[in-house]
Parts: C-alpha cells; sequence; structure tokens
C-alpha cells in the first residue's frame, strides 16, 4: 500500500495552508474595499436581524483577513483552521438556505453580492467551492504542521513540520 512521505505531506500541507490564506485575503480585500455592497450582500440573505447587519458587514471581511494572515504566517494553524472550518459550513448554510428558499442573491463571497434577476444564481457551483475550501480547513485540522510556518518556530524548534510522534 502506498503511503506518502512525509515531506510529500509537508508539502502538499504547505500548499494548502497558503490556498487557504489567499481564499481568505483575497475574500476579506473585497468586501473591505467595498463595505456598501458587502452590507447589501449580508442583508441579502435575510435571516440576520437590522440590528446584526452592520457589525457583521464590517466583522466579516476583518475576521477573513485575520484568518489569512495567521495561515499565511503558519500561526495557531490548527485553530484558525477549526475557525475557517465553521465559517465556511455557515456559508453553506447560508447559501443552502438562500436556494431553499428561493431567494435570488449573488453570495458575495468574493465582493459584490445582494439581489440578482432570476436564473443568474450560482448555488450549487458556490456550495461546491466552499465545499471545497472546507476539505482544506479540514486537512489543516487533522495535519496542522506544514513547512515554513512560525507554529514550529514558537515551539523551540526551526519553522519545520512536528513529527509523526508529536502528531499522535
Amino acid at each position: 500500500m502506498f503511503r506518502p512521505s512525509p515531506s510529500v505531506l509537508d508539502a502538499v500541507g504547505t500548499l494548502v495552508r497558503l490556498g487557504l490564506a489567499a481564499v481568505w485575503l483575497v475574500s476579506g480585500v473585497a468586501k473591505l474595499g467595498d463595505s456598501g455592497q458587502t452590507y447589501l450582500a449580508v442583508k441579502a440573505y435575510d435571516v440576520l436581524p437590522d440590528a446584526l447587519l452592520h457589525p457583521v458587514a464590517t466583522g466579516l471581511p476583518l475576521l477573513e483577513l485575520a484568518l489569512g494572515a495567521f495561515l499565511l504566517l503558519g500561526l495557531a494553524t490548527r485553530w484558525v483552521a477549526v475557525v475557517s472550518a465553521a465559517l465556511l459550513v455557515v456559508f453553506i448554510a447560508g447559501v443552502a438556505q438562500s436556494w431553499a428558499r428561493g431567494l435570488t442573491i449573488d453570495c458575495g463571497c468574493f465582493g459584490g453580492g445582494g439581489q440578482v434577476a432570476a436564473g443568474q444564481t450560482q448555488y450549487p457551483q458556490e456550495i461546491a467551492r466552499d465545499v471545497g475550501f472546507l476539505v482544506l480547513a479540514c486537512w489543516l485540522i487533522v495535519r496542522p504542521a506544514t513547512r515554513a510556518a512560525l507554529d514550529g518556530w514558537l515551539r523551540g524548534g526551526a519553522p519545520q513540520v512536528e513529527t509523526e510522534k508529536e502528531r499522535i
């Protein structure tokens, strides 16, 4: 039975970490760059009380940027992956409930968002994409050790990956 070497798993994990970091950073920057549209996107889901719309529309891009920065640095990788997974589950549920309720919105996942014309929704693609990102987060929950990460350096060693024995 083929079992990838730790160095291959380390390389894959590093790509996963950096890829998920890029997702959060791009998404956060896009939302922060057009806060009015982010507000409209959050409102379009029609699930939050009015009092929470502004705090969520303001806080969401900041959370995404923080997640992206922590992943880029490889800092608290497992915990950031857990928060990422939870946020992605919320996003998937939000898109699914919009689809189930017959709302016609763009998810606003990478900026934009809000109401769209009937037939312009892309719910299956949005859910599939977010499930893919969720798989990346789950990889980092299970195997958070990656190359060039501050996690290893902060544990007192070189910024390397933890050994197989440490993961168990």
